[in-house]
Formats: structure tokens, sequence, C-alpha cells
């Protein structure tokens, strides 16, 4: 089995505006494209696109947006409903596209989404080289930063692979979903990807409330772990760095309990990481002096779920366990999570409230409408 990139043809590199202009114009005539994204999101505070892969049948192109001024041009292309665009786990790189360029998609394929919905085991793009191409894949590059040029021959290389094959592994897993009749459970799992968009955060929620373990802490040390990680983000912000590599979450935490007020005190914690407590000596001390004079933070409430609500959720996902047990698939191609939260929800009691809730998937409307029903009126 090969593990070796190198009888790869050489990929297209296109990082003047020209040159992209010119594959845009090629690309718009064709029919089916795989993509892949490459960001720098463990190097910098606010992650970015550094490198978009396309592949068609024929040639493999690397673009680097970074140089160009417009790809506004690219967006037409994904949004094209006549170009069918292949992806492996397309929710991030849907996420970070149109967060940078605004970008839209439509007509995709993703390959993780139809190997989960074939049930298989194993998900990941080099489990699917492995098994479809024969291909065993370095993953040397995984975590490398993205954002540095320039490029080494075999990171491009590396980031060549992620498209190379996908539209091969694209056909295969197509046939398979065909064979065993789930090419419209797909097709609605697809359109679904596209409308992929980032939840907003809780605008009043301090972040501190979401370090795993706040909620231990006494009114006051929240206090300081609200001003430990305003500080923290400050440092983050001002250096480029993403906010875990600036101190932990754990550190954070830590510091909160402990709340020192002196450079003796903070140095002689056992935490890990001690050199880091040394630099930001004088910020954590201010920031913890600062939270023990605020007023004491309170956890924000989780909203309390009724009794009707909790039986609806109970009903429904062990309705959804069972059939997908009988169908031999994951309990998401049963029912997408977000869709039966949103039955559990909006409880619909008439077929046309349940039509208007399930409207993006009339293929589970027309084979799981009547038994959703069923159970949900069991269960009021």
């Amino acid at each position: 089995m090969s593990s070796s990139t190198n009888h790869l043809p050489e990929p297209e590199f296109i990082n003047d505006q020209a040159s992209f202009e010119g594959l845009m114009r090629v690309l718009q005539n064709e029919k089916i494209l795989a993509i892949d994204t490459e960001a720098n999101s463990l190097f910098a505070y606010r992650e970015q696109v550094c490198l978009i892969q396309i592949s068609t049948e024929t040639t493999d192109y690397i673009i680097d947006p970074l140089p160009l001024d417009d790809l506004s041009s690219l967006g037409q292309i994904f949004k094209d409903p006549n170009i069918e665009k292949v992806f492996h786990a397309s929710e991030y790189d849907i996420l970070i596209m149109h967060d940078d360029f605004n970008f839209e998609f439509n007509n995709l394929f993703d390959t993780m989404l139809a190997a989960q919905i074939l049930g298989r085991a194993k998900l990941g793009l080099d489990s699917l080289l492995e098994e479809i191409v024969g291909i065993k894949v370095n993953k040397k590059y995984q975590r490398a930063n993205w954002g540095k040029r320039p490029l080494s021959d075999d990171m491009l290389q590396y980031a060549q692979m992620d498209t190379h094959y996908l539209i091969k592994i694209r056909q295969a897993l197509a046939a398979e979903l065909e064979m065993k009749g789930f090419t419209l459970i797909a097709a609605e799992d697809f359109k679904l990807a596209c409308q992929a968009h980032r939840q907003p955060k809780e605008e009043n929620v301090a972040s501190c409330w979401r370090i795993n373990g706040a909620r231990n802490l006494s009114p006051q040390e929240a206090a300081v772990l609200a001003r430990l990680c305003e500080y923290r983000e400050d440092v983050a912000r001002k250096r480029n760095l993403p906010v875990f590599k600036v101190l932990s979450a754990k550190t954070l935490l830590r510091l909160a309990e402990e709340s020192p007020t002196t450079e003796n005190q903070l140095l002689r914690l056992n935490i890990p990481g001690g050199k880091a407590l040394q630099r930001h000596a004088a910020g954590l001390l201010k920031a913890i002096q600062d939270g023990l004079r605020s007023k004491p933070e309170l956890p924000p409430q989780r909203e309390r779920l009724d009794n009707s609500y909790l039986a609806r959720e109970k009903a429904l996902r062990d309705w959804r366990k069972t059939k997908a047990r009988k169908m031999k698939v994951n309990s998401a191609v049963v029912l997408p999570r977000e869709i039966m939260y949103s039955l559990i929800s909006i409880n619909p009691r008439t077929k046309a409230e349940l039509a208007n809730v399930l409207r993006d998937v009339p293929w589970r409307l027309d084979n799981f409408g009547d038994e959703i029903m069923s159970t949900l009126s069991k269960s009021n």
C-alpha cells in the first residue's frame, strides 16, 4: 500500500489576480469540483483561510488567497447550482469561507456525511483514502502553520492530497448510496450542509462561564476568573495568538480558585507553565485584584425545561434510536439533531405544521412523518 505522494502530478499554484481570474474562467465550465481549505486556527487570534485547494477530474489547483484582492468570481462558482462541489467534512470549510469571503454554496456532496449515512465505522478522509484508493497518508502537516510564507513543496503536496482523490471517493460512495437506497436522504443532508452557519454566541454570557469548572467557583472567584479571561483575550488580540497559546483555561481556573495577590504567592503555585506565569505576572495580579474588588459574578441561569418538553424529547430520541437500529444507520441519518430539536420545541399538532418543520427534509416527511406525529401525540 502506497504511503508516498510523489506520484501526484504537479499542482498549479495560483497566487496573483490575473492567474486567479484565468482559473475562474476554466472552472466555470466544469461540472464537478473537489474543494478543501487550510487555515491558521492554531496560530492566530482570528483564524483565516490561508489556502483553497480545488481539483477537477484532471488537474489540481492550489489558490493562495492572502495576496489576492478579489475572490468574488470564486463565490459565483460555489453558488452555481450546475457545478457540484465535493468536500470532506464541509461544515468548517463553509463556515470559514463564509466568514472571510461571504461565500454561499449550492449543490454539495460531502464524503464524510455520505460515509456516515452508509454506516461506515471510520469517517476520516485518511480512512476513506486507505479503503477506497489504497493510499496511506502521512499526517505530518496536519497542525502546520498555513499562514507562513513561503510554503514548502511538501506542504503544498500535502494540501493537494486532500482534494486529488476526492472526486474518485465521491463516485464510490455515491454508488453505495444508490445501491442502499439512501441517495435521497444524502441529498437532503447535503442541502442542509450548504446552510451551515455559526451559532451566535450568547452576548450577555461572559466567556468565563464557558470554562469547564467555572460553575464550581464562589461568586467572588468567578469575578476574578472573568477579569483573568478579559486579560487573556486582550493579550491574545494584541499578539495575534489563539487565546489557549497565551494561558490555558485550566491555569485561569486555578488562579481564580487561589487568587494570589503577590508575585511570590503567584509563582509558588504548582501550576504547569511557570514561565508563562512569570511573564504575565503583572497583568495577572492586576486582573486578580480587579476581580477581588469587583461585584461578585453569578452563573447565568439555565433555562428550565418543562415536563412535557422532556417527555417529547425522550419519546423522539427513543423512536429515532430504534428506527436507526432497524435501518442499520447512525441516528442522525433518521433525523438530523437540529430538526429533531425543532420538532420537540415546536410540537406540531397537524400534518401541515409537521410539513413546515420538515420542509427541508421532504424524504423524511414522506417516510417518517406518520411515525413522528404518532410519537409526539403519545408523549403529549
